[in-house]
């Protein structure tokens, strides 16, 4: 499942798999041989994302996907409110309608795509989601060749859907989709949070925004089952795996990692969660759902890269003011 994470994003149309609110490299990060460590660090960060959302799957014949979400957002809003005790006073009124909005982004985000993951498999919905910050990629670069990235995700989500989404619950398919549109929601409001509230800070009070909007779904659908010691062992693994330790390997890696490369690591996301929905939920998939997957990642790393070498070109200083 992809999550929000570190605390001061990159600019949206940047980065269309950073869609968990990623911070940005600082400038000068280091390249080539010194980025091994920190690749490292975010492929760990990615796999334990997904492999916490293969758990969370596990855990919903106990607690309902609602429950989960829950349970994984209260967990996560505690631990980074210890960590970051962020400084609730000295804010404006805009500061804190713009993190409660990142707070619902965030809640809806995760509420989708969790109903998503009780109806498909792990890999088509995380595909699906992916078109979210794909498409906001593509639309605020306004680039020619963005059309042909475009048609690629297309091509990819109609092999997904076997040409109607007739081997997919349409239902789950449509949450997918909506989980998309939230994340890149939270995408222009984890920046706008970012901006606005220093290190972490933001993320830590929007998910606490975000936990206290679904504890009442989570009581309404799960009650006292919630209560149980090993729902509670389990949603807190999920919320570790999906939330806190990835926010941790993630911030690491950007501190030495250029926002474009970790663009580009995070679009493998489908791949890796595909892979933990065969090892921990036996989800197979075929052939065509393979290269529809395979499709859609190509897409989202050609739109990662047309945007950093638009950045680059821009960067370039016109010849003609030496003349």
């Amino acid at each position: 499942m992809t999550t929000p994470s570190a605390a001061t994003p990159s600019t949206p149309a940047a980065a269309p798999a950073t869609g968990r609110g990623h911070a940005s490299a600082p400038t000068g990060a280091p390249r080539g041989r010194g980025t091994l460590g920190p690749v490292g660090l975010v492929l760990a960060g990615g796999i334990s994302v997904q492999f916490g959302g293969a758990l969370a799957v596990t855990l919903m014949p106990r607690a309902g996907a609602l429950g989960v979400v829950t349970l994984r957002l209260l967990v996560a809003a505690l631990v980074l409110m210890v960590l970051c005790r962020p400084r609730l006073r000295g804010h404006s009124r805009t500061d804190w309608g713009t993190v409660i909005v990142f707070g619902i982004a965030m809640a809806a985000m995760n509420g989708l795509f969790y109903q998503s993951v009780a109806r498909i498999p792990l890999g088509p919905a995380v595909t699906l989601e992916v078109l979210g910050p794909l498409a906001l990629s593509v639309l605020a670069s306004r680039r020619v060749i963005n059309l042909l990235w475009a048609a690629l995700a297309l091509a990819g989500v109609f092999l997904l859907g076997g040409g109607g989404f007739g081997s997919l619950d349409p239902l789950g398919v449509a949450f997918a989709l909506g989980a998309g549109a939230m994340w890149a929601a939270y995408i222009v409001f984890s920046a706008r949070t970012g901006r606005r509230f220093p290190q972490a800070d933001g993320l830590a009070l929007a998910m606490v925004v975000a936990a206290v909007l679904f504890l009442p779904l989570g009581i309404v659908e799960s009650g006292t089952k919630l209560l149980e010691p090993t729902t509670l062992a389990l949603g807190a693994a999920v919320a570790l795996l999906s939330s806190v330790l990835p926010y941790t390997l993630e911030l690491l890696a950007l501190r030495r990692l250029p926002a474009s490369t970790f663009a580009i690591l995070m679009s493998l996301e489908p791949a890796i969660a595909a892979t933990a929905g065969f090892l921990i939920l036996d989800q197979a998939l075929t052939a065509t759902e393979a290269a529809a997957i395979a499709l859609v990642i190509a897409a989202s790393m050609g739109a990662v890269r047309t945007q950093v070498g638009r950045r680059r070109t821009k960067a370039l200083p016109d010849p003609s003011q030496g003349l």
